[in-house]
């Protein structure tokens, strides 16, 4: 049993969020009881009502509050009666920027029961990680407009690479793809070195030399593109990826659909330093049309949950977490889909809860 209380916030947010939060809660519940460690909880009401309520989307002391738990367990932002990107910077990237999580895991595994959109695959044969940079590329905000609004506008988007950020991203990969244990125990960089000749050739370089370290990790590169490619053609090819922020970003979304959609794609935003505060969430959105219907998918939370587990030193209840979905989407669940898995959202965290004792 750990020294302390493992300390939670949490951020149920918006639309379903709330739903998804309540199993994953249900689940860490049962999994604390039958693993022996304590926990604590604290809710805080941030999100779209909050903003709407009080014009605030970070109150005042509430990154010092986070900064004071272990760990975030963010359920879902996004608000019909917020405009887009509101939310998004000012919670969901804020937090990332101000708690330096310079980390962005994305597991990718098709579990078993869950259909891909690739023929003639499964669970054997999509099972890799992205490791996305978090905290720079053209997530920075550096930019401008010049004559906006008139005929002769220009806009200015400029990405942000800095040798710290990349080397510690690449050598997180790399240490990352080390315990993994993986038969490939292959890192694969997703750059675009042949266009990007500024930004991606820091990345690569940075690559080349941190990969000395590592002389037991197989090293390979592929142009964005190509990922993209390869991806759907041969997934079983990957074992982990790291790679740019923006490129992280859109890649991620095309291992969700390969891994079953976004009900059960989870992720976590990493500050792995000492005393950093990460923050774990699924991927699936606020889907604000399923509010309240019982009808959401909770695997993603629940496997959000898992991640949360692993990175606070329980690695033992989040493998044990990890059995029980694999058992309940493999032969207790429908579909994966709102509305067609068989069971509502909480019989789904109860059938969890069940498994974890099979």
């Amino acid at each position: 049993m750990s020294a302390s209380p493992l300390a939670i916030a949490t951020i149920a947010g918006d639309g379903t969020g709330p739903e998804v939060t309540a199993e994953a809660l249900k689940v860490l519940e049962a999994i604390a009881q039958l693993e022996g460690f304590d926990y604590s909880v604290e809710p805080l009401d941030w999100g779209g009502d909050r903003y709407l309520r009080t014009g605030e989307i970070i109150p005042a002391g509430g990154l010092e509050l986070l900064r004071s738990k272990d760990a975030v367990f963010l359920g879902a932002i996004g608000h019909p009666d917020v405009p887009p990107g509101v939310l998004e910077k000012g919670l969901l990237l804020e937090l990332r920027f101000k708690l330096d999580q310079y980390i962005n895991l994305r597991p990718v595994k098709l579990l078993p029961g869950v259909e891909t959109p690739l023929a003639g695959r499964g669970p054997d044969d999509i099972d890799f990680v992205v490791v996305r940079e978090n905290t720079e590329d053209l997530y920075c905000g550096v930019g401008g407009f010049l004559k906006k609004g008139t005929p002769d506008e220009v806009a200015v988007q400029q990405a942000v690479y800095t040798r710290k950020g990349c080397e510690r991203c690449i050598r997180w990969a790399f240490e990352y793809t080390r315990r993994r244990n993986s038969p490939k125990k292959t890192l694969t960089l997703v750059a675009k070195t042949n266009v990007l000749t500024f930004g991606h050739d820091l990345w690569w370089r940075t690559f080349q030399e941190v990969a000395r370290d590592y002389p037991d990790v197989t090293t390979d590169y592929n142009h964005v593109d190509a990922c993209c490619m390869w991806m759907v053609k041969d997934p079983q090819a990957y074992d982990v990826i790291v790679t740019t922020n923006m490129f992280g970003d859109i890649i991620t979304d095309l291992a969700g659909i390969l891994q079953g959609g976004m009900g059960v794609a989870a992720g976590g935003n990493l500050n792995p330093d000492p005393g950093g505060v990460s923050m774990f969430e699924p991927m699936g959105g606020s889907a604000p049309k399923y509010t309240g219907k019982n009808v959401i998918n909770p695997i993603a939370a629940i496997n959000a949950m898992a991640m949360l587990l692993e990175q606070s030193g329980q690695p033992q209840a989040a493998a044990r977490i990890d059995r029980a979905v694999a058992s309940v989407t493999g032969t207790k669940m429908k579909s994966q889909a709102a509305g067609r898995m068989g069971h509502g959202t909480s019989e789904i965290g109860d059938l969890v809860v069940a498994a974890l004792s099979e």
